[in-house]
């Protein structure tokens, strides 16, 4: 069995301004590429299907391997947004932006030689404008209740805010990897965002806990929470990457990319919680209104 053991930062050998640097210079390149995606494209994140509408058409095709999408291509005058390969059904999704006719997407891919038709599925682009503000308002209520959860909880300002930034960090960063990566935000995008609010509050509450409520010095308690939240955290990250990496290698899209955000924003809840929010703490006991 591998044992996974968890180091012991000297935080003495670096001074707040340091620590709080990388983080802080993370966030605020991953806010600039959501602001210049925004400027781009007039959403912060690429949207998928489920948000903008459109048509997905799962068809099967008589070609040897590795020339199915360019018999797909061929086939259909409109524009086709992507084409993705499932094998373990030895199919492909062909998504359709929500401007093209579905009768005539079907009647062309029935009337094809080459192209086995296997179904459709249709999104109308009001439904998806409805979806997309339920769930961004479902996100928005999740980060609103718990920030107020944690105000409750500490009742102090700083100790608070901290939670609150590293898990605001823990949103943004994955969004704007997605970006970078060519991740659509879907349903399935969005609980994994949900989930990641989860995790952030999590173990931010932990290391907050274990510094200003249990007795200690400061670096003792702090590592403390260290080796029970960086081992909760990197063992869901493996999970997370494993998952991603197989369902990659089955076709299942879904399960992929929310496999991939966890493993972006678990990564950066590792970055924000003992480097962003140790910071914080660390002023607030020593320099702060704690002192």
């Amino acid at each position: 069995m591998v044992e996974f053991a968890v180091p012991e930062v000297d935080y003495t050998r670096y001074s707040n301004r340091q620590l709080v640097a990388v983080p802080l210079g993370v966030l605020a390149v991953a806010v600039l590429i959501l602001v210049g995606w925004y400027v781009a494209f007039g959403t912060p994140v690429a949207m998928g299907i489920d948000f903008t509408g459109g048509t997905q058409l799962r068809v099967g095709v008589d070609a040897p391997n590795g020339q199915g999408e360019g018999v797909i291509e061929d086939a259909f005058d409109q524009r086709i947004e992507s084409v993705q390969y499932v094998p373990a059904n030895d199919e492909y999704i062909v998504t359709f932006g929500a401007d093209v006719n579905a009768d005539a997407i079907q009647s062309t891919a029935k009337s094809n030689g080459q192209l086995e038709y296997r179904g459709l599925n249709e999104v109308s682009a009001g439904f998806g404008a409805e979806v997309q503000q339920t769930a961004l308002m479902g996100v928005g209520i999740a980060f609103v209740g718990m920030s107020l959860l944690v105000f409750v909880l500490f009742r102090s300002f700083v100790p608070s805010i901290a939670v609150v930034a590293s898990a605001f960090s823990d949103i943004v960063i994955p969004l704007a990897l997605m970006n970078l990566f060519g991740i659509q935000l879907s349903l399935g995008t969005v609980a994994a965002l949900l989930m990641l609010i989860g995790y952030s509050v999590d173990s931010d509450i932990l290391l907050n806990t274990h510094i200003l409520r249990r007795p200690g010095d400061f670096y003792e308690s702090t590592y403390r929470a260290m080796r029970t939240g960086v081992t909760m955290t990197v063992t869901s990250l493996a999970a997370m990457l494993a998952m991603a990496i197989t369902a990659t290698v089955f076709g299942v899209q879904l399960l992929a990319s929310i496999g991939i955000v966890l493993v972006f924003g678990l990564a950066a809840d590792l970055m924000n919680t003992y480097m962003l929010n140790v910071t914080l703490l660390r002023w607030y006991k020593f320099e702060g209104v704690a002192r």
